[in-house]
């Protein structure tokens, strides 16, 4: 079987970053790996979709000269990782690129698209394609990028389409020509299964309603995990292990993660049909290990059927509408002239 693929931001998605002025990014830079912060429940979901057989990519904007202490980081938290992008900005400097320093359109779709086309396709007997799951943040433009990667592979945005797209987003001539090289190599699959956008700068969800029920803007990984396990990529113990770290080491209570469930119900995220497995799965785990926070996490089991009720009348069909991107281009740009 395909094995799934998730691929992971980590500025303001993983790590909770700060960059907004000068003396932030070099903060950042001398920061030691122990003394990076995860988003809360972020390890947590990550260490769960390896555990659970999903090969993990990360593709970060962070500077190549960042590695070692990024990597560093991610083995203290338990990560394990298939691929591990950054962004050559030494060398965008040195060629004068500064645009291409800040620009997230023309770095981050030509790396999702070289590395589909570049990924083994699965064996003959295997009917299975490689879906994906994809973690982003509203810092910058990954509902977009991604949005628009996800549209591409299914078909939905045809080849003129994108490099149009591409020269308006203000995309450098030789990374065009590489994004053309990809197209050529890449299979067309309807792969794209989920967009999970985490709200650090807490951007309004309803900005993101262009991009259809695919891209689910969140506000805590209980939330990711909840949309995660209902798409079938992780148990539902592992929701609860998420849950348990909110609760123990970050002060969530159980009310708090039944108003998770809550938000994503009414904004239509969720089908409403993973409440009944994480309750048996809370029992079945309490009646055999001594679970941390037990108390508020029954609290949370007692109101997820309530819940869920609203999440079914919610969901609707979950289909998703392919955005205009050649308008979207332009807010994800504003400086391009």
């Amino acid at each position: 079987m395909a094995r799934h693929i998730a691929r992971w931001d980590l500025d303001k998605t993983y790590l909770r970053t700060e960059f907004d002025t000068f003396r932030d990014l070099v903060r950042t830079a001398l920061e030691r790996p122990d003394e990076k912060r995860t988003n809360p429940g972020a390890a947590t979901l990550l260490r769960e979709m390896v555990r659970a057989g999903i090969s993990v990519h990360i593709l970060s904007g962070s500077p190549e000269q960042m590695r070692r202490r990024l990597e560093d980081k991610l083995r203290l938290d338990g990560i394990k990782w298939d691929s591990f992008t950054l962004k050559p900005n030494l060398t965008n400097l040195l060629r004068f690129r500064f645009r291409a320093m800040r620009d997230q359109l023309g770095y981050k779709l030509p790396a999702l698209l070289d590395a589909r086309a570049r990924a083994t396709p699965p064996a003959p007997d295997d009917p299975d394609i490689r879906h994906e799951t994809l973690f982003g943040d509203d810092a910058e433009a990954d509902a977009f990028v991604y949005s628009l990667y996800g549209d591409v592979l299914a078909g939905r945005v045809d080849d003129e389409t994108l490099l149009a797209i591409c020269a308006r987003g203000n995309m450098y001539e030789d990374v065009i020509e590489a994004v053309t090289q990809s197209l050529q190599r890449m299979p067309r699959e309807d792969a794209v299964e989920r967009v999970l956008i985490h709200l650090e700068r807490q951007t309004p969800p309803d900005d993101f309603d262009p991009y259809g029920k695919r891209a689910v803007p969140f506000y805590n990984y209980f939330q990711a995990a909840l949309v995660v396990h209902e798409d079938g990529r992780i148990p539902a113990e592992a929701v609860l292990r998420v849950a348990v770290e909110l609760v123990v080491q970050h002060r969530f209570d159980g009310d708090a993660l039944g108003r998770s469930y809550l938000d994503l119900a009414r904004r239509g995220h969720l089908k409403g049909t993973s409440a009944e497995g994480i309750t048996e799965a809370l029992e079945d785990w309490s009646h055999h290990d001594a679970v941390p926070g037990l108390p508020e996490l029954r609290r949370m089991s007692e109101v997820l059927p309530e819940h869920a009720k609203l999440a079914r009348e919610k969901y609707g069909d979950g289909k998703s509408t392919t955005p205009d991107y050649m308008a979207l281009v332009e807010k994800h740009n504003p400086r391009k002239k």
